[in-house]
């Protein structure tokens, strides 16, 4: 077992790679691709311990279940928190299929990203989930990189690529080079973070309480010119009165929706101004140039991208499947299709 960044050629030894985010943990197959791509949540039944469902049914599930059943998120801002319950929930996301594939394969070997400056307690808890699945090795691959790779960023070239990975949990926000992290910055405000801001915004203001599945609908409202002041004027919203406990529907404002938000994702924008600051001039001149690559899934809030182009003043670019990245970009490294920069040394004549 690792308990540092693997080197390209372990990771070409690898067969299969695995990215547990808070939201949602994705599968690579090596040879196969993307097998899984499911909400990291599972249905317990707490009275026989059984599981009852895990992935899209599981979250389906939150909010909608009789006491004796729980839904469990076993991982928490990119760090396992339940061992056990993360093993159990990936091995019915992979089904009966793929394990037997995978355990017919001789000294089966796993990759699986962990957030960066990761401590190793929470590397520990990553290699003992995929150890638990059957890896007798597990490497471990830094989040940010893994994500550069697979958006198709010149990682390995000698000129600054931006990259940030914008969580459930957590934003990660970096400079590479050379195929090694510069400066690194992990902000503790993810989609979440926004996702609370408006629940409180309507709570407060409509005394309006949101079932768990609605903020992804209020957000889609605001989407396409959403976060900006050309977007629509108001939307409605269905939720529970807090006082009456009857169904009630609302108008928003939207302008007070984009004030709530600002106020979490102006921390990320003080974590991009920190590693600008820390990174050497010669790069922020590349940077000027490329500027941001958004990957994660909530690098699709709406409007976001305008927002740190407005307070920038860099280029933004998000990423085509910006969920997928970090997962693809392991495929990659699996696969072998990225060629680390050869130095040739010059030999006098």
């Amino acid at each position: 077992m690792t308990a540092s960044t693997a080197s390209l050629e372990q990771l070409r030894r690898c067969h299969f790679a695995v990215d547990l985010g808070a939201a949602r943990t994705r599968v690579y197959v090596k040879g196969v691709g993307l097998v899984v791509d499911q909400p990291s949540a599972a249905a317990v039944n707490t009275r026989t311990g059984a599981l009852i469902a895990v992935g899209e049914l599981a979250e389906k599930m939150t909010g909608r279940t009789p006491a004796f059943i729980r839904v469990v998120r076993p991982i928490s801002g990119g760090t396992v928190v339940d061992i056990e319950m993360a093993q159990r929930m990936l091995r019915h996301l992979l089904g009966d299929k793929i394990r037997r594939a995978l355990r017919r394969k001789p000294r089966l070997r796993a990759a699986v990203c962990t957030p960066h400056g990761a401590d190793p307690l929470a590397q520990r808890a990553a290699i003992e989930t995929l150890v638990g699945l059957g890896a007798r090795r597990v490497e471990l691959v830094d989040t940010l990189i893994a994500a550069a790779v697979g958006c198709e960023l010149p990682v390995e070239q000698p000129e600054a690529t931006m990259i940030m990975v914008c969580g459930a949990h957590a934003t990660q926000v970096a400079v590479l080079s050379l195929g090694s992290i510069v400066t690194a910055e992990r902000i503790p405000v993810g989609g979440e973070a926004v996702d609370h801001a408006i629940v409180q915004l309507l709570r407060h203001q409509h005394e309006l309480m949101l079932p768990s599945q609605s903020v992804r609908p209020l957000q889609l409202a605001l989407s396409g010119n959403g976060l900006t002041a050309q977007g629509p004027t108001s939307t409605e919203i269905h939720g529970r009165d807090v006082a009456t406990g009857l169904a009630r529907s609302v108008r928003v404002d939207t302008a007070a929706v984009r004030d709530a938000i600002q106020t979490p994702l102006t921390a990320v924008l003080d974590g991009i101004g920190k590693v600008l600051r820390d990174c050497p001039p010669d790069l922020v001149a590349d940077l000027a140039d490329r500027g941001i690559m958004m990957v994660g899934g909530s690098a699709l809030l709406p409007g976001f991208d305008q927002m740190l182009r407005q307070a920038t003043g860099m280029p933004v670019h998000i990423a085509e499947r910006p969920g997928e990245c970090a997962v693809q970009g392991l495929g990659t490294m699996l696969e072998g299709r990225i060629e680390p920069m050869s130095l040739h040394s010059t030999s006098s004549d």
